[in-house]
């Protein structure tokens, strides 16, 4: 694990705020170039771009806020530090500047901090939420530049996908959103006070949190080459071989729906879950909901336009 590369006037380059950034650039610059190809106005796709980024790291923040599971430490964070407990040893306690409660073994923020929940380059980012805000800014930007919306958002799929290739790698290097202990060849051991160590000491299943963990699965790589496949397929056949406008962006969609939904199985990080199921499964099964409707509807659309043309020309 390499949560940093290293550090800039004091402060450390985050590795996972780092490979974010450069999934958004490398996602800008295929669906820019793929743009071009299809008649686009390349200048207003750096505008989406750019717009996917702001609305992307909005929404994926509030999404985590709001059903990671850290909602009332965040809350506890601002009108009452003494509620938030850190179960680290007295001696990171003292280096994090924390408050030690010697009876409960718990570390306590020593100050308030009502700007918490927004400090995204820290960590703690939900795709699904990113999805929503990053898309509503690309809408917005193509609806004001009058950028055909189906035809834009099947390029739009295939960089997203190659960005999340990029940005899991980025996870992967933080330590977050890791798996459950597995004794397959895959297992990875990550470092002491690393999340996956603090998560197993809080569930028993170490000692302390200053050991290296249990060999867990690697779900950010598992999640990572899936993305890559779904850049490759999608790329190389989809964009070319498609039916309709639109039909890469929904085919992407419940790919990666099912993607998630299956690394969720094995994951063990701290994430929301209602009746047994995780959020990010919740969200995946609404996300093949609206596709088959707006399969549905976008392949009749085209169709009745196939008809017209046809008729138009026969006249």
């Amino acid at each position: 694990m390499f949560p940093s590369f290293g550090a800039v006037l004091g402060e450390p380059i985050s590795a996972y705020f780092t490979l974010l950034l450069l999934g958004f650039a490398l996602a800008t610059v295929v669906v820019r170039r793929w743009a071009v190809r299809v008649g686009l106005d390349p200048a207003s796709i750096v505008d989406c771009g750019l717009a996917s980024i702001v609305g992307g790291i909005a929404g994926g923040r509030l999404l985590h806020v709001l059903a990671d599971g850290y909602f009332w430490d965040y809350v506890h964070l601002c009108t009452d530090p003494a509620r938030v407990a850190w179960r680290i040893t007295a001696a990171q306690c003292r280096l994090a500047e924390g408050v030690w409660d010697a009876a409960a073994r718990v570390c306590h923020p020593a100050a308030r901090d009502c700007l918490a929940w927004a400090k995204f380059y820290q960590g703690g980012l939900a795709y699904y939420g990113g999805l929503v805000g990053g898309t509503w800014a690309v809408v917005h930007v193509a609806r004001r530049d009058g950028l055909p919306l189906r035809k834009l958002v099947d390029a739009v799929a295939v960089g997203v996908a190659l960005g999340l290739f990029v940005g899991r790698i980025g996870c992967f290097l933080a330590g977050c959103c890791y798996g459950e202990v597995t004794t397959h060849a895959v297992g990875t051991r990550f470092p002491a006070w690393s999340p996956a160590s603090e998560g197993q000491f809080r569930a028993g299943l170490l000692a302390q949190p200053g050991l290296p963990s249990l060999p867990v699965h690697p779900t950010q790589l598992y999640e990572a080459l899936g993305c890559l496949a779904i850049t490759v397929v999608l790329g190389r056949w989809g964009l070319r071989r498609k039916r309709f406008d639109g039909q890469v962006a929904l085919v992407a969609l419940v790919a990666y729906a099912l993607l998630r939904s299956a690394i969720e199985v094995v994951r063990a990080d701290d994430r929301g879950v209602f009746l047994g199921v995780s959020t990010s499964q919740w969200l995946s099964l609404a996300v093949v909901i609206a596709v088959v409707s707006l399969w549905r509807r976008w392949a009749r659309d085209a169709r009745t336009h196939v008809a017209a043309t046809a008729a138009a020309d026969a006249h």
